[in-house]
């Protein structure tokens, strides 16, 4: 396994050092890594949201440009429009 010298705060090396000090990991090395692979994972997710967020923007622009869209002369208009439909899609 490679090694790698890395430089941490005082608050980072103190959090690993409780860590490895209330037995959540067996040295250094192991917490470290952990934390590699939950930055890992987030970026991931991260990268999926982004996706997700840009296929929707897509529709989005698309459903405008079929004229696909209502207008509304009120916030109140719009508020009830919006309560009425998150009453649709998440009952109470």
């Amino acid at each position: 396994m490679p090694t790698r010298n890395i430089r941490l705060t005082d608050e980072q090396d103190a959090f690993v050092e409780r860590l490895v000090k209330f037995g959540e990991y067996q040295n250094a090395s192991e917490a470290v890594r952990d934390g590699l692979r939950a930055l890992q994972r987030r970026r991931r997710e991260d990268a999926l949201k982004l996706k997700a967020l840009r296929r929707a923007a897509r529709e989005g622009i698309a459903a405008l440009e079929r004229g696909e869209f209502k207008t509304f002369d009120s916030a109140k208009d719009l508020k009830d429009y919006l309560r009425n439909l998150s009453d649709k899609v998440l009952p109470r």
